[in-house]
């Protein structure tokens, strides 16, 4: 029975863990598909690096072009990562009509629909299940379980590194700086944490969501960003003070035919499911127009949730090769894009302010919001102590973002207004 042979663009921890599996797992993939699949060219950056995984050294090479101009290798795994050089090495491969699975959620955000593309054109399959959520099969999920519903929303925690410091600072108290520092020395977060913190890993998870849920061609500069550098420990107290969990949130939200996709910190009712998801673990809230609501949970990184993530479509590209139908997965997005304007984007909103302690300050904020036809939800006032200012923390209404930030900038200008402290999104009370 002839073997499947595969290539590998990288042996990292994602890497290793393919390896694993496919060794390991070799009595599952006989059963699935029908024939062994073999390892049969690795690209490393050193030949003599330890590993976490025992591979034959003659399997190693330097030259990427040994594993893309294989003739004896049917799929390329790639879970090397980066964009430019990638994105290359991976249209060359296409051209050589080899099947792709990646891992990449940068590439496939930045250069997925050329890729696709590609791909389809020549017959070839391109898979890349892993690129969000690692072990959570969300993507599977929106392209075969869910095909024939109207996805309206999806809103989730798709962050590890983020989920774990914020998880941490709500339950010890402790200051994003401590938190980070600790997360760092465990392994949850890079020397340089810039791309998990400000929000960009999460923005082309969602991008690519979106692009999935909506079909619709969601670029990475279509989605709204914000990271929790910024978060303090009073706004997470007060937070809980009022009943919500601080997370960072993204959002893909469409309505008459319109799409939002933004990534922030947000508030979660305690009671919500998404606010009992914690450390590095990730969930997505996908809401339906058939199904309702359902969530997907689950490990978001690490080498076997990952790597599992990578095999399960390599799985998927076997099967498709027996039944010779590589390269028509991919469909066309069938929407034009259309994104929201602040005017059609409605949520509620926390707000913290420190006023001047006298009397009518409080009307004078309130008259603000009056005219926009804004209320409040739930609404604390207290004093500082030792200064001759109050604290207000406000949870309106719905309303719209135009209506909110133009509001935002004339509180900046009101006599009683000390200084704004912070904003955040709420979502999740009971209304998708």
């Amino acid at each position: 029975m002839k073997a499947i042979k595969v290539g590998l663009l990288g042996l990292g921890t994602v890497g290793c863990g393919v390896v694993r599996i496919i060794e390991d797992h070799q009595d599952k993939l006989m059963h699935v598909v029908g024939c062994p699949v073999e390892v049969k060219k690795v690209l490393v950056k050193d030949l003599d690096k330890k590993r976490a995984v025992n591979i034959d050294r003659e399997l190693l090479t330097l030259d990427p072009y040994e594993v893309i101009n294989d003739k004896d290798i049917d799929v390329l795994i790639e879970v090397m990562g980066g964009i430019d050089e990638t994105k290359i090495y991976l249209l060359d491969a296409i051209q050589e009509k080899k099947h792709i699975v990646t891992a990449n959620k940068d590439l496939i955000a930045a250069h997925g629909t050329e890729l696709l593309t590609a791909a389809t054109e020549k017959k070839c399959d391109l898979f890349y299940e892993a690129s969000v959520a690692g072990g959570i099969p969300i993507l599977r999920s929106l392209v075969d379980g869910l095909a024939s519903d109207r996805i309206n929303k999806m809103m989730g925690i798709v962050n590890g590194t983020t989920n774990y410091i914020l998880t941490k600072m709500s339950k010890n108290g402790s200051s994003y700086e401590e938190i980070l520092k600790e997360a760092q020395e465990l392994g949850f977060a890079e020397s340089d944490p810039e791309s998990d913190v400000e929000g960009l890993d999460a923005a082309r998870k969602m991008a690519i969501l979106a692009r999935l849920g909506f079909s619709m061609n969601v670029d990475l500069e279509d989605v709204s960003v914000k990271g929790i550098t910024q978060v303090s420990d009073d706004d997470i107290s007060y937070s809980k003070q009022l009943g919500y969990t601080m997370k960072l949130i993204g959002i893909a939200d469409r309505s008459s035919g319109k799409a939002e996709v933004s990534v922030q910190p947000a508030l979660l009712p305690d009671s919500h499911p998404l606010a009992a998801v914690n450390n590095e673990y990730n969930a997505v809230y996908v809401y339906g127009e058939a199904v309702g609501e359902t969530m997907f949970y689950g490990p978001g990184a690490g080498s076997l949730p990952t790597a599992t993530a990578v095999v399960s479509d390599l799985v998927g590209v076997l099967k498709n090769m027996r039944l010779g139908v590589n390269g028509r997965s991919a469909v066309a997005p069938q929407y034009d894009k259309q994104l929201k304007q602040p005017h059609e984007i409605f949520a509620q909103y926390f707000l913290r302010i420190h006023v001047k302690d006298q009397v009518g300050a409080l009307a004078k904020i309130t008259a603000l919001f009056s005219e926009r036809g804004i209320s409040f939800e739930k609404i604390l006032q207290l004093p500082l102590k030792g200064e001759n200012l109050a604290e207000i923390v406000i949870i309106t209404h719905k309303a719209s973002k135009k209506d909110f930030d133009e509001i935002l900038s004339e509180l900046h200008d009101l006599d009683v207004i000390d200084q704004v402290k912070s904003k955040y999104r709420v979502e999740g009370n009971g209304e998708s």
